[in-house]
């Protein structure tokens, strides 16, 4: 073909080269009737090349999307695996605070306990003083009535009381 031969691609060149070569071969032009056989076929060519760039894009297309879908998941579950984690350590530091809370209150109660005891001893002890105090004043007591019996009994008998 010469640089004067210029050809259009696509359905008009398809249609073109079909009467080119129509045209050539009713005319007895084999070289007309050759380059439309030649203009069909580049025609059919570009259609097929198109076709398959179209196929192309279309498989990258969805060769995208299923790596986003992929992503999109990994991202999915790396979120899920982080937010349990969050959950995990918030319930750890539940458990916690709950541990120290109950472990003051045992404190508290022990404290309570061991405050009650020093008081009932405490209490004891000067229960036991009391009884102590009113021993000795019974005994005192005892002691004095012993004695005003002596005086007595000395009143009655002065020497047989010695």
């Amino acid at each position: 073909m010469s640089s004067e031969e210029t050809t259009a691609g696509g359905v008009v060149g398809r249609i073109a080269g079909k009467a080119k070569e129509v045209a050539g071969s009713a005319l007895g032009r084999e070289d007309l009737a050759r380059e439309g056989r030649l203009q069909q076929a580049g025609a059919d060519q570009e259609r097929a090349a198109r076709e398959e760039a179209a196929e192309a894009r279309q498989a990258q297309a969805e060769a995208d999307l299923e790596a986003d879908k992929v992503e999109t998941q990994h991202e999915r579950e790396r979120l899920e695996a982080e937010q349990a984690e969050q959950e995990r350590e918030r319930a750890i530091e539940h458990d916690r605070r709950r541990v120290e809370a109950e472990a003051a209150a045992a404190e508290a109660r022990q404290a309570q306990a061991a405050d009650a005891e020093r008081r009932a001893g405490a209490a004891e002890e000067r229960q036991a003083l009391g009884d102590r105090a009113a021993d000795a004043a019974d005994a005192v007591a005892l002691q004095q009535e012993a004695r005003r019996a002596e005086i007595r009994a000395e009143a009655v008998d002065p020497e047989g009381a010695r």
